[in-house]
């Protein structure tokens, strides 16, 4: 629960401060917040959730990497249907997107990355 409470905190200041102080599209804003989350996750996903000692890290960090990037490209999915088509607030459409998402990245995760 720490572990996901950081990185959702990671990934909406790094995403509020890229889409309303730098003003860059806010998918790409979006997309770097949630990239940073999910490495921070990982270093501690690996350490203190699933008390994780494979040796072989840069293989499991790509696997981590590439189950967060399918995470990504659902995230952004469900943030643009919620926020453009039903004209939700971009960030109750982020919220909603991150629950969903959530889902998918710890089955994954849990079966794939740290089993």
């Amino acid at each position: 629960m720490l572990v996901g409470t950081g990185g959702t905190i990671i990934d909406f200041g790094i995403t509020f401060f890229l889409k309303e102080k730098v003003k860059i599209n806010k998918y790409y804003a979006n997309s770097i917040g949630y990239m940073f989350a999910a490495t921070s996750n990982y270093i501690f996903t690996r350490i203190w959730a699933f008390d994780n000692t494979n040796p072989d890290i840069l293989k499991q960090y790509f696997i981590f990497v590439t189950i967060s990037l399918i995470g990504l490209g659902l995230m952004n999915l469900f943030i643009w249907v919620f926020h453009e088509k039903f004209k939700m607030n971009f960030y109750v459409a982020k919220v909603l997107a991150l629950l969903i998402v959530l889902v998918w990245t710890f089955s994954a995760h849990y079966k794939i990355t740290f089993s």
